[in-house]
């Protein structure tokens, strides 16, 4: 993302749209901050939890600019989850939403991120918050089965598996669990697929979870990433209302709901909810939630 398109998204994020420059301030002030120290940096963030980041981590920079770098999904979650749920992240990277569910909300989790280097970063920033003994962290891709697969190694947030035919310098093969052998007796909440156009496989990996009922809403990344594997994303459209689960967006500032008829158009993940009457019941109650000075 170039500079003006950086600050365009910082200055119209909905936490940021009445206070630009002072958004931009914390822009610049991380830009040079963050440039003159050596090494990792802690970062305090949402109800006490934490993280670690170094510069160009764009998963997690993104969240200092703005508070929640992926607004109404991240928002979504802080609202919609409770203390005695199971959120489990498929393609957790460093972290940033498993700290959110398990440290800002006080939910258990299962953190599921393939790339070596990657996962060691995301159980750092799980014993910050003194996470050790509430999320499971698995070191592991998560396909239709069980095997290993090559992944792309050094590009952040949008390290993937590696397509038939793409060419790629740094490549680590990396072991692949399927999501219903994986979780086998849990019961998740809510789950967040960020696996940048794998979601077919993972999808037919984890039918015996999807049919759970404890599973009232998923977070789907669907930005056209799939075509790299020619995968259509309107058959996981198909698949997840056959499971019972509709498409919609969300708002938290003012605690809305909006239908959609295919996936979000307006965002690259789209939110998938099953149990209405209890997400919607659950959105209301939600404790408010304070981020630099705005609350919702």
């Amino acid at each position: 993302m170039s500079l003006v398109n950086t600050i365009k998204f910082i200055t119209n994020h909905p936490l940021n749209r009445d206070r630009k420059l002072r958004s931009v301030i914390r822009f610049a002030k991380w830009q040079v901050g963050s440039r003159l120290v050596s090494g990792a940096i802690v970062f305090d963030w949402v109800n006490g939890s934490k993280f670690l980041v170094r510069t160009g981590e764009t998963g997690l920079t993104g969240n200092i600019y703005t508070g929640l770098h992926e607004f109404p999904d991240m928002g979504f979650l802080l609202h919609v989850l409770r203390r005695d749920d199971l959120f489990v992240d498929i393609g957790a990277n460093v972290g940033s939403y498993t700290i959110l569910a398990c440290s800002a909300v006080g939910a258990r989790g299962v953190a599921f991120e393939p790339v070596p280097s990657t996962y060691n970063r995301l159980v750092e920033n799980m014993r910050l918050n003194h996470l050790e003994d509430k999320v499971e962290c698995i070191n592991k891709g998560v396909g239709a089965q069980e095997g290993s697969i090559a992944f792309t190694s050094d590009t952040d947030t949008t390290n993937h598996a590696l397509a038939s035919g793409e060419q790629c310098d740094n490549i680590v093969t990396v072991p692949v669990t399927s999501l219903d052998s994986a979780l086998h007796c849990k019961f998740p909440a809510l789950a967040k697929i960020d696996v940048e156009g794998y979601e077919t496989p993972v999808l037919e990996g984890a039918e015996e979870t999807l049919k759970k009922q404890s599973l009232h809403s998923v977070i789907m990344e669907l930005n056209g990433s799939g075509n790299r594997y020619g995968y259509d994303e309107s058959r996981i459209l198909d698949l997840m209302s056959d499971y019972g689960f509709k498409p919609h967006s969300y708002n938290p500032l003012d605690r809305t709901l909006l239908n959609l008829d295919g996936k979000n158009l307006d965002s690259g993940n789209t939110l998938f909810i099953r149990d209405m009457a209890l997400v919607l019941k659950r959105l209301g109650n939600a404790a408010r939630v304070s981020i630099h000075g705005r609350q919702f």
